[in-house]
């Protein structure tokens, strides 16, 4: 008696299974319609090898592997489908093992719906075009697929399995996103601390020390069936750096939706990589945001600064500030141990151009005491607010509305593109739907049709690309329009400034210059370049 391996398999989820453990409907009637015909081939049914929820493409099924072994083993010698397709859809499973394999170790492949039968060697031409055809249909499937992802990423629709840190999916519409409140807080409290001169791991210590739940654990928490690769507890039970920064660069935060940035290699292969960033789906305002705008840029504005923290885990006020006058390079923060009058050691933070200290190739070699600078910078934005007066504070109000009124400008110039694009856009459609008449009435040819059709595609690819770039550009001008600095409101916000900050840095001074030391009378230029016109 022939011993027989009955093997089923299904891609889709069935609607009517009572639960993920129970064989859908459609196992159950393959099972049963290839048992009733084993018993009538006076077969014996070794095993029943069952795949639920798995792509016909390679072989990374549970049960088909088992059922591989066993074939290799001899325990079975025919293996029994409904369909060929059902067995693999991928031409090189096919020719590996009913054409190479199974032949090798004496086993028989017979599937009833197509009457594939690998005893029958006249039929193995129809077995290889059964497999074109099937991987055809897996490449047309996974296009398909890949093609309506895309379209509803467009269409800002959230396509993640799982929500972002701070957000969770509309129980009303899976594909938006609404704000957490149990954890939104947090994810302000990172900007704020950060925007404030606190780096990632000053920030990662607050949260850890006070037993806040990192985002995998806290996923967990709620019963997401969020799995993290790495089940180390020290890299996933804490919050980390890396964490931190990827919640620092995440637009998600002020309402845009960035996607696509990975895709699967093939739809054999499901490995991802990475997708350029020109090509990532960008788009704005989709949901609620929880940092404004104007937090997201400073943070942004940080981050490209690439400021390092010191050991204490802050950034010195002056990061990224100060830089030699004589050779452009920046001044590089170092601590030395100093004897002071009363002879006790203090430790002392000095900067130094990196063109002399590093690269030897500057004349400005003394350094300068932080403390003392920052005294300095104070004490400079102290005389320039006294100093400002109604005058010019009127002059640079004119030159910021100025600024404003030129992004108008462009922006409603933009806007008029984007309306004269669509208007094409909806013109190339219609000229498509009479040329396609045109065709089926014969009233032109296909092969003037293709010619066409070809400039048709073209035309309409060149206005759809345009019209990214358009609305990206009129985001990029509301974001330098709500952004602009308005010096009026800067100077009216202080009065007197007591202590200074990382905040108050940036929204004052662009870069710090220091010249050479004058020896003889022990003084050196120090020119302040700040972040308006005065």
């Amino acid at each position: 008696m022939e011993k027989v391996g009955v093997y089923c398999r299904l891609s889709d989820e069935d609607r009517y299974k009572k639960n993920k453990n129970d064989d859908s409907e459609s196992i159950a009637n393959q099972k049963s319609m290839l048992l009733k015909y084993a018993l009538e081939q006076n077969w014996e049914v070794v095993d029943i090898y069952s795949d639920d929820d798995y792509s016909g493409a390679g072989t990374y099924r549970p049960d088909f592997e088992r059922m591989i072994k066993d074939c290799e083993s001899g325990r079975i010698n025919i293996v029994l489908c409904k369909t060929q397709s059902r067995f693999s859809r991928d031409m090189e499973v096919i020719e590996k093992y009913l054409h190479n394999k199974f032949v090798e170790w004496g086993v028989r492949f017979v599937s009833i719906v197509d009457n594939a039968d690998t005893n029958n060697a006249s039929n193995k031409k129809s077995r290889q075009i059964n497999g074109l055809v099937n991987e055809w249909y897996l490449e047309d499937l996974s296009n398909n697929v890949k093609k309506s992802l895309k379209n509803k990423r467009e269409d800002g629709l959230f396509m993640g399995s799982f929500a972002p840190y701070g957000y969770k999916k509309n129980p009303s519409d899976k594909h938006k996103l609404i704000i957490d409140e149990n954890v939104s807080y947090i994810v302000q409290e990172i900007f704020e601390k950060y925007k404030n001169g606190l780096g990632y791991k000053k920030i990662c210590d607050s949260l850890n020390e006070r037993n806040i739940l990192c985002p995998s654990l806290y996923k967990k928490s709620i019963g997401s069936n969020f799995v993290c690769s790495n089940l180390d507890y020290q890299k996933t039970g804490i919050w980390t750096p890396d964490t931190i920064a990827k919640i620092l660069r995440n637009e998600v935060y002020i309402g845009n939706l960035v996607q696509g940035k990975k895709t699967s290699i093939s739809y054999k292969n499901h490995k991802s990589k990475q997708v350029p960033k020109s090509e990532w789906t960008r788009v704005v305002n989709t949901h609620e945001a929880i940092i404004d705008k104007e937090t997201w840029y400073l943070v942004e504005k940080r981050i490209g600064s690439h400021e390092k923290p010191m050991k204490t885990g802050n950034i010195h006020l002056l990061s990224q500030k100060v830089y030699c006058k004589e050779c452009g390079r920046i001044f590089m923060r170092n601590v030395y141990a100093t004897k002071c009058k009363n002879g006790e050691i203090e430790k002392r933070a000095y900067l130094q151009c990196k063109g002399n200290k590093k690269y030897h190739t500057c004349s400005n070699k003394h350094s300068i005491r932080l403390d003392i600078l920052e005294d300095y910078v104070l004490n400079s934005i102290n005389e320039l607010l006294k100093k400002c007066n109604q005058v010019m504070l009127k002059n640079e109000l004119e030159k910021e509305i100025n600024k404003k009124n030129n992004q108008e400008i462009r922006i409603t110039n933009l806007n008029k593109e984007k309306v004269n694009l669509e208007k094409k856009l909806n013109e190339c459609k219609l000229y498509f739907k009479n040329l396609y008449q045109d065709k089926m009435k014969n009233i032109i040819s296909e092969t003037d049709f293709s010619v066409l059709h070809e400039e048709y595609e073209k035309d309409v690819n060149n206005y759809q690309e345009r019209l990214k770039e358009v609305e990206k550009e009129i985001e990029d001008s509301l974001d330098r329009k709500r952004n602009t600095k308005d010096i009026e409101s800067i100077l009216k916000k202080y009065k007197k400034i007591k202590k200074l900050n990382k905040i108050i840095v940036d929204e004052f001074i662009e870069k710090i210059y220091i010249g050479n030391l004058d020896k003889v009378n022990n003084t050196r230029e120090i020119i302040i370049e700040w972040n308006f016109d005065l």
